[in-house]
């Protein structure tokens, strides 16, 4: 098993931020679109509360706001 190191994480947590500022750039249904946004949102908490001791200097600004 590859280990993710926290680069690789923020990266990850980073295309979910990507993902809800673009928006419904799918047209996928409304229905979707709401349940697509909450999952990354809830992925993009997940990701702020391990915080700046496992982030290290990683800008964690992005996250928080696409979070909310």
């Amino acid at each position: 098993m590859i280990e993710q190191t926290p680069q690789d994480t923020y990266d990850a947590a980073m295309d979910s931020v990507n993902l809800i500022n673009a928006g419904n750039v799918s047209n996928m249904p409304e229905d979707e679109w709401a349940d697509t946004v909450a999952r990354n949102k809830e992925h993009l908490a997940i990701q702020v509360e391990k915080g700046a001791d496992y982030f290290g200097t990683l800008d964690l600004t992005p996250l928080q706001e696409a979070s909310e």
